[in-house]
């Protein structure tokens, strides 16, 4: 199975995570304890749960936390997009941090795939 840090989508999620940090530290200081948490929450358990699922060493345990990584993906989407309802990103911020995210969830869905096609 190799090493989780080799996969791209892996290195790409980790990569995300310090876009947000580095986009969120402009947030309102009220944010702090509720959206800007959530955001930088929601960015973290990507790649944690990627590497979690991998060292598992079971398929179906694999499976499941590349499923939860999904999800925190989608919940990440949403919460970028309230970010940027609420001005709190700008149009460049939003499109980069969007692009980035679409192309994880992409990652995502085709390991899935790959891995319930050879089970």
């Amino acid at each position: 199975m190799g090493n989780y840090k080799e996969l791209i989508v892996w290195q790409k999620s980790v990569d995300l995570v310090t876009d947000i940090y580095s986009c969120t530290k402009n947030f309102p200081k009220e944010e702090i304890y509720s959206l800007t948490s959530q955001i930088r929450r929601s960015s973290i358990s990507i790649p944690s749960n990627i590497a979690e699922g991998h060292s598992r060493r079971s398929q179906i345990d694999y499976l499941q936390f590349l499923k939860i990584a999904r999800g925190s993906c989608a919940e990440f989407e949403t919460q970028l997009i309230i970010s940027k309802n609420l001005n709190y990103l700008n149009t460049d911020e939003f499109d980069h941090l969007s692009k980035k995210s679409e192309e994880i969830a992409k990652m995502l869905n085709a390991l899935i795939t790959k891995l319930q096609t050879n089970s």
